[in-house]
């Protein structure tokens, strides 16, 4: 752990959110706008996101609770499914409405229902995404039942993505949220040219599968891809702090209102968001690498999404505080407990 006690950080954007609507949305957008300059939106409301008229409505409606001067830029994503619109998706990219396009492969996560069913069947898009150089950010998880959950990731690579890439060889790709060593590896090996990057979740850093059965089922450490084994947790930490452009923050934030988490069929998703830059801090801090989180947090991502890195700062500092045991209707990731780090309140300044 480092002597320091005061860390100060190029304002960093986060490359994987999950926002909600409505009331879900107000209660949780605060949290958020306090910590990052941009994020990118998932798509997967009910309905999903699928046209330029729904992403600018939505768009509008986080804005508006956006507080004035927060500086707080949505990046707008489009949901892809079988019969997607590839001239839609172009037209709202050149008017810089979406920024990418989001790959669900079909009820793999939360609200993927309408997702894609076979990546031979977006073709038009995939060869559309990559004469644009319009990046597709890709929920890596196969679906098939007689798969081992704890393997999905792995056997996404092999079957989908490897093949996806061979097919398209400029078509840039995100793997979103990655869980195993053998995510890692594979963006190691096909990050050159910055055509494929890796988001990274503070959860996934921080737990391991024992997580979901610490004493009981844990609903609250529920989340896909689920936490793996302790050597992929070790994996995960390796690439996050190693500075290498291809890995880069993505809180894959996910928020469920207590009853849809504690119940019979706990919905997947981990609220990480109201303390989201400290827990990476935390990371960092415990692996001597306090001077690689800016790369990772506030420069890999912007390079790879071709966009500028952010004027301003943010400071946060060695002092505990308490996680609240509720947001809203939502538990946050680590309710109640202590977390090492605090974010300074109104400690960002304009870049000289």
């Amino acid at each position: 752990m480092s002597p320091i006690n005061s860390l100060t950080l190029r304002r960093p954007d986060d490359w994987h959110l999950h926002l909600r609507d409505g009331a879900l949305l107000r209660a949780v957008l605060p949290a958020t706008v306090e910590r990052f300059a941009r994020a990118i939106v998932m798509p997967n409301l009910r309905p999903p996101v699928t046209t330029r008229a729904e992403a600018a409505a939505y768009r509008d409606r986080i804005l508006a609770l956006v507080p004035p001067g927060a500086g707080f830029q949505p990046l707008m994503t489009c949901y892809a499914t079988d019969d997607i619109d590839a001239g839609q998706v172009e037209a709202g990219w050149r008017e810089g409405l979406f920024v990418a396009v989001k790959l669900y492969p079909a009820h793999a996560t939360t609200n993927s229902d309408h997702g894609v069913t076979d990546p031979a069947r977006i073709r038009p898009l995939l060869e559309r995404l990559q004469r644009l150089g319009m990046p597709l950010l890709v929920h890596g998880e196969v679906t098939d039942p007689e798969i081992d959950i704890f393997d999905r990731e792995a056997v996404f690579l092999e079957r989908v993505l490897a093949p996806m890439l061979a097919e398209f060889p400029a078509l840039r790709v995100v793997l979103e949220h990655v869980t195993t060593a053998e995510a890692v590896a594979f963006v190691r090996a096909h990050a050159a040219g910055g055509r494929l990057g890796a988001t990274i979740t503070a959860h996934h850093l921080l737990i391991n599968r024992n997580a979901l059965f610490a004493g009981g089922l844990r609903p609250h450490a529920y989340c896909l891809p689920v936490a793996k084994r302790e050597r992929h947790r070790q994996a995960l930490i390796g690439a996050a702090t190693s500075g290498e452009p291809a890995f880069f923050l993505g809180t894959d934030s996910a928020p469920h209102p207590v009853a849809a988490k504690e119940s019979a069929c706990g919905c997947a998703g981990l609220f990480t968001a109201p303390a989201a830059l400290e827990l990476y801090v935390e990371v960092f801090d415990r692996a001597g690498a306090l001077d690689r989180l800016e790369t990772f947090a506030s420069l890999n991502g912007p390079r790879f999404y071709r966009l500028p890195v952010n004027d301003g700062t943010v400071t946060l500092e060695r002092a505990a505080w308490r996680m609240a045991e509720v947001v809203g209707d939502v538990v946050p990731f680590r309710a109640g407990e202590t977390i090492a780090w605090r974010l300074v309140p109104g400690a960002s300044l304009e870049t000289p």
